[in-house]
């Protein structure tokens, strides 16, 4: 069995090395970088980085050089070459490289992805999951396989064959995802995209918190939305994003209102009342809390980063 185990890793390292060759390849400075795949994209950094806060699209995310740890609420996930990241949500996250270095850069591939690819899948398997059971949280860690790493590379691979990509570029990101679907934690993403499953009723309200954040949220409608009582909308929405729906639509303005400041230059009370608050001083003191500091402090920090 430790043989079996060795071989595996070493085969492992082997692909890791191909795919930080391929990423190092497209991407000749740091940043995150478009392919000729509408739904793939490379990073890259020199350097560490503090944390960086966004709202995570479903997404797999494979580091081929370096390490990076992902915040979700209180909960810390660290991934590298030996580990790889799901996403099957759109979770509000905070991001830091915490390995990395000019000579050996951060390598990091992208792969989106939407809940109808993984029904299609399922629907074809005819795998199953537990609708009544608890739902699982909708960010995770999985232990790498050569398997997964394989249908990467040949991905990848397609980038040098621009011909073949409309054919065979489905194909293989549909074996991506069939693999994610059939590790150690592939009922995480499975639930999201069962009809009927709690996981889907709470994906569905997540996209309508997303669509009105800056409106006042209403429990009883979600509730209603979601076909189930306010307090097992609580329940399962604190299962899948670790947060409450209030404490999710907090971040979302949050996030905005950043964005705000920072790119259209708004000053603090203007992007606290376009994201929904009504008091100003109530905005800076859950901004300080988020953030670390007040809004204008923080904003004259990200310039000067």
């Amino acid at each position: 069995m430790e043989v079996k185990k060795t071989i595996l890793d070493t085969k492992v390292m082997s692909q890791q090395n191909e795919l930080a060759q391929y990423i190092e390849r497209y991407c000749h400075e740091d940043g995150v970088h478009s392919t000729t795949i509408s739904s793939l994209h490379f990073i890259r950094a020199s350097h560490k980085s503090a944390p960086i806060h966004s709202v995570h699209q479903p997404a797999l995310c494979i580091v081929a050089q370096g390490k990076k740890l992902v915040m979700l609420a209180q909960d810390r996930y660290q991934y590298d070459p030996a580990h790889y990241l799901v996403i099957s949500v759109d979770l509000p996250v905070s991001g830091e490289i915490i390995q990395a270095e000019p000579e050996n850069p951060y390598l990091c591939l992208r792969l989106d992805f939407e809940p109808k690819q993984i029904l299609d899948i399922v629907m074809e398997t005819d795998s199953s999951t537990n609708e009544e059971g608890d739902s699982q949280r909708g960010l995770f860690v999985s232990r790498m396989n050569s398997f997964l790493l394989d249908a990467v590379l040949r991905l990848v691979r397609l980038l040098d064959t621009p011909d073949d990509l409309p054919i065979l570029a489905p194909l293989v990101i549909r074996e991506i995802l069939y693999r994610v679907l059939q590790g150690e934690q592939g009922d995480s993403v499975r639930q999201i995209a069962m009809i009927g499953s709690h996981a889907q009723r709470i994906a569905k309200v997540i996209q309508l918190i997303k669509q009105d954040f800056a409106m006042p949220l209403r429990i009883e409608e979600l509730a209603f939305t979601a076909n189930m009582s306010s307090s097992s909308l609580h329940h399962h929405f604190k299962q899948v994003t670790r947060l409450s729906p209030l404490q999710y639509q907090k971040q979302l303005r949050l996030q905005a209102a950043r964005h705000l400041m920072f790119s259209k230059a708004a000053d603090a009370a203007d992007a606290g009342f376009q994201v929904g608050y009504e008091s100003p001083s109530q905005f800076s003191r859950e901004y300080a809390r988020m953030f670390g500091l007040p809004p204008i402090s923080d904003i004259k920090r990200l310039r000067q980063s």
